[in-house]
């Protein structure tokens, strides 16, 4: 990966519907060098997939929560299975400190949420944290730049 690719990465990062004319002007390469770029980023694993940032509140997700929970390695052949198919769940990460994962949710409603949490309560215990800001929104994975 070389100044070039990691240009690439942050524009597209940034906003992954940018014409690839438009990056190939930013990164002083042809379209078809660009796309040849792109393609071999995506084949090296470095780009999964493209998505849409969707405001959630504007579809009436007013709860966004984390919870932090205890659970045993032996739940984890259920759990896992459980947490992926609640489509609530925006992430779900295994860490360390005192709960052994950390979800990240979204509801209508804190009644929603709370529904949620009692069907947790098989796994282990939960810890919720209800969001009031985010000063900061999801903004990538930081590529560090050089001079191109």
């Amino acid at each position: 990966m070389d100044a070039i690719d990691t240009r690439i990465l942050n524009i597209l990062q940034k906003n992954a519907r940018t014409p690839l004319k438009a990056i190939a002007e930013q990164v002083f390469l042809s379209s078809p060098a660009v796309s040849a770029r792109i393609e071999r980023l995506e084949a090296a694993g470095l780009i999964r997939g493209y998505s849409a940032q969707i405001s959630g509140e504007a579809l009436g997700y007013q709860i966004k929560a984390f919870i932090s929970m205890q659970i045993e390695p032996s739940q984890k052949p259920d759990f896992y299975p459980y947490i992926e198919s609640v489509p609530n769940v925006m992430e779900c990460c295994c860490v360390t400190g005192d709960y052994s994962m950390l979800i990240k949710v979204c509801f209508h409603t804190t009644q929603e949420l709370d529904q949620f949490i009692n069907r947790l309560d098989r796994f282990g215990r939960t810890r919720t944290q209800i969001v009031f800001s985010t000063p900061v929104e999801y903004r990538g994975v930081p590529v560090p730049e050089e001079e191109i």
